[in-house]
């Protein structure tokens, strides 16, 4: 059991000491000396609360409050002994019916309720969770109301959050379904080898994971170009022949994606007819950059040197479909594909402007 020096408020908190030194006869409760028992006991326990809680007291509403009651207010200043109504006149309107309930001997509770707060100077939204309850007095009238009250804001925020980014995968797991739907449908259409088939579609996939995995740890924000290029082509970098160079520029989660898938199709095709098909074949990658935000071009060029002569092929297939139509439409550019004797050449050309956008609102499976 605890002791106290007697004097009233009891207790040792900053706000029991503020009440005992406020001049309270400046105020409808008139003196502290006079307040009679049921105020006298209400304040003591009010103020020895851990939980948020600020008394409103008598026809004028005045506020008297606790510690923990004090964060709420941010920087209101001149809020002891003043109107509960005038400390919080930007919401009036919406807390005077509750107050109005709580002194009809109505006790309310809400949870989450949103208001539009001024108390740094600048209005801001914030939530709270509240119970207004009658308090009684000796003769069973009601003379104040206890507002018991919690700010739930952040919660609110990290919940809305959380529907923020539940709404955002499911909008990628919609399009990443729609993507492979497109790849298999493409890759097994008029497929003569079933098996090969099967592998080329495997190997798509995989390239698709890897830029995943790269858009997962940047958080599906911009990417970089090196590491998208390098996870790219890591499987298909035969005996150091595969030599890459550009300066550091960052994609968007759109073009991560299609620039994987494109240089999965140029490596792969390398690896089994091009260059690398060949002991002494190599392939050089390489970019350059304009001044980024401007209509300055980037260029990536694909270069395929020492390989077997090469042949235009008969038909075009889906990996040349995907280089062409994805990489120009992605990044909002063109790609010029010449089947040059001596080897294959890639140039996707497009506006720096257009580096790191945004994906489109709904973006089409390849097609």
């Amino acid at each position: 059991m605890t002791t106290s020096d007697g004097a009233f408020p009891h207790g040792d908190s900053d706000m029991v000491r503020a009440v005992r030194a406020f001049d309270w006869s400046s105020t409808p409760l008139g003196p502290i000396e006079e307040w009679p028992p049921t105020l006298r006991i209400t304040v003591d326990m009010m103020l020895n609360s851990a939980f948020p809680k600020c008394l409103v007291w008598g026809p004028e509403c005045t506020a008297i409050y606790n510690d923990a009651f004090r964060p709420i207010l941010g920087k209101k200043s001149n809020t002891l002994g003043r109107s509960f109504l005038d400390i919080w006149s930007e919401v009036r309107d919406e807390i005077a019916p509750i107050l109005d309930s709580a002194f009809a001997g109505r006790a309310t509770f809400i949870e989450d309720f949103p208001l539009v707060i001024e108390r740094n100077g600048y209005p801001e939204p914030a939530c709270f969770t509240f119970c207004y309850s009658p308090v009684y007095d000796e003769e069973g009238q009601v003379c104040a109301v206890m507002d018991t009250v919690i700010e739930t804001t952040g919660k609110i925020d990290a919940l809305r959050s959380v529907e923020l980014l539940n709404s955002e995968l499911q909008h990628r797991i919609k399009n990443m379904l729609a993507m492979i739907v497109g790849i298999a449908n493409q890759t097994f259409r008029n497929a003569e080898d079933k098996d090969n088939a099967h592998h080329m579609l495997i190997g798509r996939l995989q390239a698709l994971d890897n830029a995943q995995s790269i858009l997962v740890n940047s958080r599906w924000q911009a990417a970089p170009i090196h590491h998208v290029v390098a996870e790219a082509l890591r499987p298909h970098d035969v005996d150091g022949r595969l030599t890459i160079e550009g300066p550091a520029l960052h994609l968007s989660a759109r073009q991560s994606l299609a620039l994987s898938l494109a240089l999965h199709e140029l490596a792969t095709n390398a690896v089994k007819y091009g260059a690398l098909s060949t002991p002494s074949g190599a392939v050089r990658l390489s970019w350059n950059a304009g001044t980024p935000g401007t209509e300055q071009l980037f260029r990536l060029h694909w270069e395929e040197k020492d390989g077997p002569l090469v042949q235009p092929p008969q038909r075009r297939g889906f990996g040349s479909r995907l280089v062409e139509r994805a990489l120009s439409a992605d990044f909002g550019g063109q790609v010029e594909v010449s089947y040059d004797p001596a080897g294959v050449r890639v140039e996707l050309m497009a506006p720096m402007l257009r580096l790191g956008l945004g994906e489109p609102a709904d973006p089409a499976s390849p097609s």
